[in-house]
């Protein structure tokens, strides 16, 4: 895990994904981690097991589906491990920092706790526009608007395969 001293920084907006090693194992892992911290987080928000299993595969699903998309537009196919592993380790990195405020959200339900919950979300929101933005060499405003979207599509895209399913 030596490797995950250069990916860290890009959690607090420093570097470049496109500088960082390429490793295929080390973005298996991340992936394998980010499912288990997604499905410890749904057990934890949605009373059926079923709907939890579901909600992070698909969140999974539609977050690999996003990058290669992107990066296919992009013509950056190459640095599909590099960028998939950077965005999945600023995931996991806000997933545990959320674990606690989490549990503080069901045992307080105080303001506060809501309050820091959605500093999270902008935050990811923030590194992962950053990402776009290295990435895909556009600016601050556009790289804000596809990390929009990637949550639209990740987040709200799951919501709707759900509704779908339901019919």
């Amino acid at each position: 895990m030596d490797i995950l001293k250069y990916y860290l920084p890009l959690s607090w907006f420093k570097g470049n994904p496109l500088d960082l090693p390429k490793s295929i194992v080390f973005f298996k892992y991340n992936l394998i981690f980010n499912y288990f911290v997604g499905l410890f987080l749904q057990f934890n928000m949605i009373d059926d097991p079923l709907e939890a299993f579901s909600d992070v595969t698909f969140e999974t699903l539609l977050t690999l589906i996003f990058i290669f998309t992107l990066l296919s537009l992009n013509a950056s196919m190459a640095w599909f491990i590099q960028v998939g592993s950077a965005i999945l380790v600023g995931k996991n990195v806000v997933a545990c920092i959320a674990l606690p405020i989490l549990a503080w959200v069901t045992v307080s339900e105080s303001l506060i706790s809501y309050i820091f919950l959605a500093l999270l979300v902008c935050w990811e929101l923030l590194f992962l526009s950053y990402i776009f933005k290295q990435v895909l060499g556009i600016n601050r405003f556009a790289s804000l608007i596809i990390g929009v979207v990637y949550f639209i599509v990740t987040y709200l895209g799951v919501f709707g395969i759900n509704v779908l399913l339901a019919l």
